[in-house]
């Protein structure tokens, strides 16, 4: 399977060893893709690496690729190069990424920033931004459907991208992963994924890795919260929602005997 490389990507990386790349290769290897936007509208892509590069010494924060209207940039090595490096671009210390994907994402994923401001053409920037990601998924062999994850969702304490950005776009965060998946189709070929059983009833008991909300009525969160448990919390289902409201491109919800659905990606499974 090939892929059509509707753009370039430009290497320009940043001095190392220094604050900003350290040149630690991802031992793991890149598992997974976490969108950002960069906070700062109207900075360009080479804006943003200059910066990076003046202020090398100064602090960790990093990232490996910036999107705009005009040009991708890559400044630490991701897809240009055959030895992925490591970027700071989520802090060691929150746990969402290791609950979803197993890794930090320091270690483990691709950080690619978006640029976004009324002098940058948002339709470009948008169109770059959803193919190299797409790109990233085909490069490492990763499903752009589950593989791709908002810096806002990893840390939702601190951090809004790239939903801020997005919406300079007109865009929403569920509208990027679809699109994602569908640019993904598009230059590789792929068939769609066949539509998946709606309900399947199928019991189990899972645990709660995350504070999850219960909701009342349907597998999506317009639904009312019936109940919000703790991390650590068994619960029992008896049905499996496949075409509930996607989460992180994850449709799956769970359902329980009281008619009250729970999504699947706050779930591990009990032994």
């Amino acid at each position: 399977m090939t892929f059509e490389m509707k753009y370039h990507i430009t290497t320009r990386y940043l001095s190392k060893p220094s604050k900003r790349r350290s040149g630690l290769p991802m031992l793991p290897g890149v598992k997974f893709v976490v969108a950002h936007d960069t906070g700062n509208p109207n900075s360009t892509a080479a804006q943003n690496v200059a910066y990076f590069e003046r202020s090398r010494d100064e602090m960790s924060a990093s990232a490996h690729l910036f999107v705009d209207d005009q040009e991708i940039i890559e400044c630490i090595p991701a897809v240009e190069d055959a030895i992925p490096e490591k970027a700071w671009h989520v802090l060691y210390k929150v746990e969402a990424d290791n609950q979803l994907f197993g890794f930090n994402a320091n270690d483990a994923a691709i950080g690619v920033e978006y640029c976004y401001g009324d002098r940058i053409t948002a339709d470009e920037a948008y169109n770059k931004f959803v193919w190299v990601i797409a790109y990233i998924c085909y490069k490492f062999d990763l499903d752009p459907a589950s593989k791709v994850v908002g810096h806002f969702f990893l840390d939702p304490q601190r951090k809004t991208d790239p939903v801020t950005g997005l919406a300079h776009s007109r865009r929403t965060y569920e509208q990027l992963l679809r699109d994602i998946a569908s640019e993904y189709r598009a230059c590789t070929g792929a068939a769609p994924s066949a539509p998946a059983e709606p309900h399947v009833y199928e019991s189990g008991t899972v645990r709660a890795m995350v504070k999850l909300n219960i909701r009342t009525v349907a597998p999506n969160t317009r639904a009312a919260v019936h109940q919000t448990v703790p991390p650590g919390t068994r619960l029992e289902y008896c049905l499996v929602a496949r075409n509930g409201e996607p989460i992180n491109g994850n449709p799956v919800w769970y359902g329980d005997s009281n008619g009250h659905f729970f999504w699947s990606g706050g779930v591990v499974k009990s032994v």
